[in-house]
């Protein structure tokens, strides 16, 4: 594919369909279909007050890995902030649902309980893939077109476009408009028949480390958004990416900031600088290079956000577990006890089942555990489905919906500032 300055393909597109919609939906038209430049060999030059923003994001980022306590551990890490950003990715595609809703369902899912929630599995299918993401990728791996798909075919799993997970879309498609025909979108991504060659070069742009990580991450998301590889899924997908680069970088090698929460917050000004890297011409044009800076520099500072209130959160969630052993009495190290209270911040809603497989202990002295934290009210008994009976650690709980509320409020705090989305109420 050989591509000398991004363009507009025109297209044209005809319609068959018949009698029953608007002539809105049944129009023929020609439109123009976006080709991006391929990121290998172009050159960035970023101006110093971008290049300041990215500086202050990597700090940022590394200060959260460096310094984490409570989230830190593979089984910590997946469960409270991809859980989060999880949350917040899906928030940008509007599937709303609250922290403690989310954790019912997953406890319903344990249980093998048939889900009605529909929003809450697919938000549950983020959290795998942001998962996956992050065990697909470790520091100095390769980021592969097979990787995208896996990640793909996760966040599709149980819904109803599960036959397309993981595929290549085949057939153009487009943002905005009407949903029958291109004629009205407002953007639409390159001809499938080039999809498979512009991942391919995405994939090996990952590979190189010319060009800082967040400013990597921000490049690469703002390029896979324009190809709009799948049917649905994009963004996702895309914001899954972002992780990736930052895991593959060394940068959030622990702790990933739960970025796409304070972009939820900023979906307009996020929406925007994307549409604005979509420049026709030489990519080191004016127009060009002035929406590259401006993306990255926006990108920079929402991974600074998120970086301050993850430490916050953990900050937070390490004062609560200190009260809980305060209020359990002697526990002996390393003991089942132990291990579950160091867990309970990362599944606070549980059962003996999935606490045996927390601690690696048996179910019996799991039970036990279980037993001293009722007692000492640090959990208590709830109903889950039909009548399954579980466990729940408000407080820990409370912590994870006062995090979205406080990524939600453009200020950070949602008394000085109103959330900039639908939240959870304050506990």
């Amino acid at each position: 594919m050989e591509v000398v300055v991004a363009q507009l393909l025109r297209r044209r597109w005809d319609s068959d369909l018949g009698a029953g919609l608007s002539r809105r939906d049944r129009r023929s038209c020609e439109y123009d279909a976006y080709l991006p430049d391929p990121l290998v060999g172009r050159a960035f030059s970023l101006d110093g007050e971008t290049v300041a923003d990215v500086v202050d994001a990597e700090h940022a980022i590394a200060t959260l890995n460096r310094d984490a306590v409570v989230l830190r551990g593979t089984e910590v890490l997946a469960r409270i902030l991809l859980r989060a950003e999880s949350v917040g990715s899906s928030w940008i595609e509007g599937l709303e649902v609250g922290g403690r809703r989310l954790l019912r369902a997953e406890a319903d899912r344990e249980f093998g309980e048939p889900t009605t929630d529909v929003t809450a599995s697919e938000v549950l299918a983020n959290v795998d893939a942001m998962v996956r993401a992050s065990e697909l990728v470790g520091v100095g791996d390769p980021i592969t077109v097979p990787s995208l798909l896996e990640i793909h075919r996760r966040l599709l799993a149980g819904g109803r476009l599960e036959p397309y997970g993981g595929m290549i879309r085949s057939e153009q498609n487009w943002i905005g408009g009407s949903s029958y025909n291109p004629c009205s979108a407002a953007f639409v991504p390159p001809p499938p028949d080039v999809v498979p060659q512009l991942l391919e070069d995405l994939c090996a742009f990952c590979a190189d480390d010319g060009l800082p990580a967040v400013a990597q991450a921000a490049v690469a998301h703002a390029q896979f958004e324009t190809i709009h590889p799948f049917v649905d899924g994009n963004g996702r997908a895309g914001r899954a990416l972002i992780h990736m680069v930052l895991r593959r970088r060394g940068l959030a090698a622990d702790v990933l900031p739960p970025v796409s929460l304070v972009l939820a917050t900023l979906a307009r000004d996020y929406v925007a600088a994307l549409t604005a890297t979509r420049y026709v011409g030489p990519p080191d044009s004016g127009q060009a290079r002035a929406a590259s800076d401006s993306w990255i520099a926006m990108f920079a500072g929402a991974c600074v956000r998120a970086c301050a209130d993850a430490t916050d959160f953990e900050r937070r969630i390490g004062a609560i577990q200190e009260d809980w052993y305060q209020r359990v009495g002697p526990v002996r190290p390393d003991s089942t006890l132990d291990r579950l209270l160091r867990m309970l911040p990362a599944a606070p809603v549980l059962t003996v089942q999935s606490a045996s497989k927390l601690t690696g202990r048996s179910v019996q002295t799991s039970n036990d555990a279980v037993g001293r934290l009722v007692d000492a009210g640090v959990i208590r008994q709830v109903t889950v489905g039909r009548r399954n009976r579980a466990f729940e650690a408000g407080e820990a709980i409370e912590a994870f919906t006062l995090l979205e509320r406080r990524l939600a409020s453009p200020q950070g705090d949602t008394r000085v500032s109103p959330p900039a989305r639908r939240v959870p109420r304050r506990p």
